[in-house]
């Protein structure tokens, strides 16, 4: 299925959003390509309830064709509705793909993104859809437990003593990459459970000692920044 603006050669209806191309097939995420923002915001006010989301074309620096739309602007409005944004696929030199999706019930929060909605409320941007999303968020506890992202967030206590009795480990934190320290720290920090939080614990703890390779943020962390 291929859907285009009005006025191209297929007779196509339009995917909704002034100027939007829409790509796929019915039961994949189709790519979506806009000409800006104000595209996205209406396409996404128009199929706010589509659950299959889309692969959202988007703009490098100094791109302005086929798109100008860039990542903070596009996560803004899906924040709005909603939606969150979530892998991201390399397309060419001016432009890439990121996924982006209705927010999945339980969904964690990301403390940036807590940051943002806050001040898009502040602004009256925020929709009915998104703020029906953070009123499930600030009910059943997701919203005060937002994680940090990879650039704020600290090592935390019961951590550090893990790995300060094991100086082999300890050893090799020390030298992973910020993505990978990343991925043990996210998994350690958004445990709902003490339980569930000391098994990950000794579990990174065990796997750093034997020199096993770390797990892949893909592998445990939730889209992008939640």
């Amino acid at each position: 299925m291929q859907i285009r603006a009005r006025g191209d050669a297929s007779g196509a209806r339009p995917a909704g959003g002034r100027g939007a191309i829409l790509v796929g097939v019915p039961t994949d995420p189709p790519v979506l390509t806009v000409p800006d923002v104000a595209a996205w915001r209406g396409w996404l006010a128009e199929h706010v309830d589509d659950q299959r989301g889309v692969w959202l074309v988007l703009a490098k620096k100094g791109t302005t064709e086929p798109t100008s739309l860039v990542y903070a602007d596009a996560l803004e409005e899906a924040l709005c509705q909603g939606w969150i944004d979530g892998q991201v696929q390399s397309v060419d030199a001016g432009t890439y793909r990121q996924r982006f999706t209705p927010r999945r019930a339980r969904s964690l929060w990301s403390r940036r993104n807590v940051g943002l909605v806050e001040r898009l409320t502040l602004e009256g941007r925020m929709q009915p859809a998104g703020l029906a999303e953070v009123e499930r968020a600030r009910k059943d506890g997701r919203w005060e437990a937002a994680y940090a992202g990879s650039a704020t967030i600290e090592v935390p206590d019961d951590l550090t003593a893990a790995l300060a009795a094991h100086p082999d480990a300890r050893a090799r934190f020390d030298t992973l990459s910020r993505q990978s320290r990343y991925t043990i720290l996210f998994g350690v920090t958004t445990a709902r459970r003490p339980a569930t939080r000391a098994r990950r614990i000794e579990q990174a703890v065990a796997m750093l000692a034997d020199g096993r390779p770390t797990p892949s943020q893909s592998t445990v962390a939730p889209d992008a920044e939640g």
